[in-house]
């Protein structure tokens, strides 16, 4: 095993030589094999455990042996212990997920404070059977059927092609001490039903069953690539990006008979998971939208609209003194006297400024509110209604700004002027306000 591993090192993590690794260590014949080959091989390593306090003095006793194990090694030993059922119970989490949030944490807190580069946890070949196994009897898509990752930015797995049984014949035959852990004998979770009571009839009915598995699995990533390659083409074809948001040409994706995959393939790392209402979008009313806890999608018109959630106070409010020559926050505007008039634009408009009260107010619309829109003379406009007739979406409607003098709106920002303010032959002081 030892040959085999120096060659997977070299060939697949070339990269892990002259680096500071850290190697999570559970006390387990896996992480205990692991911590030795990488020992052997003179790598820059130090040992990270938990202790999770499940298991009484059981717990401790695992310490306690990694301690020795370290210091008769003279491997740099880092230790923690944590309240697991507390956490869980706090979070509303189940003590496995709690105990995973927990150790990770530390183990990226460690990255950053001791300078590590690379988080190394000793899952097997058999870890990864059960995992597929595990996410097969919970409903899964292609991602969950390929099985836990060699190496997901900075953790890497290098025993992923090794059998259990493999790692505990090196660890026989090399002297090896390890400890058991009682709850791996308990059919409580069900990794361990699966492992006990599944896994056995498999390699009953294969006896070589767990390498037809790798090779299954190499064929999945394969079509996972494909899947990927093909993705990417086609959001190009449909999707445009527009600062934070992403915009969907409807008309583009329902031409693809398979269209629902692609944009569950988009949005699952978003965290949606109404995924038939989201479906339910691509024909329903323009305005329909679909929350995740950061995220929306907008249904607008023809366009599908992915953006932030906006958390802006929608009833803040910004004040411009007289004299005041910028505006940084919310919108970046200069405002300046000049003595005639330049080029008009939606970023630039010329106001009379003796039309002006002081300060001047910045903030989003609101119900009710109605302008003059420039050239419409004697007549005016509810916001909402000009912003329907210029068929801007609910999130332009949300983003946009008004500039307000004394109740009265003086420009909806960046789009159309009023008319009340605007700059006559009898104008005195002209101001130009410019949204940069």
């Amino acid at each position: 095993m030892q040959q085999k591993f120096e060659n997977h090192i070299a060939q697949n993590f070339p990269f892990l030589n002259g680096k500071k690794l850290l190697l999570a260590t559970s006390g387990g014949v896996d992480s205990m094999v692991m911590v030795d080959l990488f020992h052997k091989l003179s790598f820059d390593i130090a040992v990270a455990h938990c202790n999770f306090q499940l298991r009484g003095l059981e717990s401790f006793g695992d310490q306690k042996f990694i301690q020795n194990y370290a210091e008769t090694n003279e491997i740099p030993l880092f230790l923690t212990q944590f309240d697991t059922e507390a956490f869980a119970n706090d979070y509303k989490l189940s003590t496995q997920v709690a105990a995973r949030e927990l150790r990770y944490n530390w183990f990226y807190e460690l990255l950053e404070t001791e300078k590590f580069d690379y988080i190394l946890t000793a899952h097997h070949a058999d870890d990864n059977l059960e995992t597929f196994l595990i996410n097969l009897v919970r409903g899964t898509g292609i991602d969950g059927l390929t099985g836990i990752p060699a190496q997901n930015e900075n953790v890497i797995r290098p025993l992923l092609i090794f059998s259990r049984q493999e790692i505990e014949s090196y660890a026989k035959d090399n002297s090896i001490e390890w400890r058991e852990d009682s709850s791996n004998a308990s059919d409580k979770y069900l990794r361990n039903k699966i492992r006990h009571n599944l896994v056995p009839i498999l390699r009953e009915l294969n006896p070589d069953f767990l390498s037809t598995f790798q090779k299954t699995q190499n064929y999945l990533q394969d079509a996972k690539s494909m899947a990927e390659d093909a993705s990417f083409l086609v959001y190009q074809q449909v999707a445009k990006e527009k600062g934070a948001e992403v915009h969907l040409d409807l008309n583009q994706l329902k031409k693809l008979p398979n269209y629902k995959t692609y944009l569950y393939h988009w949005f699952n790392g978003f965290g949606f998971s109404a995924w038939e209402d989201i479906y339910d979008l691509i024909d329903g009313q323009s305005g329909k939208q679909v929350f995740s806890s950061e995220f929306r999608l907008l249904k607008n018109r023809d366009f599908l609209i992915l953006s932030p959630i906006n958390e802006e106070d929608q009833n803040d409010e910004y004040f411009i003194n007289k004299n005041q020559k910028e505006v940084k926050v919310p919108l970046n505007l200069s405002l300046n006297k000049v003595a005639d008039l330049s080029t008009v634009s939606n970023s630039t408009i010329f106001v009379d400024e003796d039309k002006l009260w002081y300060p001047l107010v910045i903030r989003h619309w609101r119900d009710g509110d109605t302008f003059q829109p420039f050239g419409m003379e004697g007549k005016t406009k509810k916001v909402s209604k000009f912003f329907k007739d210029e068929k801007l979406s609910l999130i332009e409607k949300e983003k946009a700004w008004l500039l307000c003098s004394d109740n009265e709106i003086v420009w909806i920002v960046g789009i159309r002027q009023d008319e009340r303010f605007k700059i006559k032959t009898t104008t005195k002081n002209i101001l130009k306000i410019q949204l940069k």
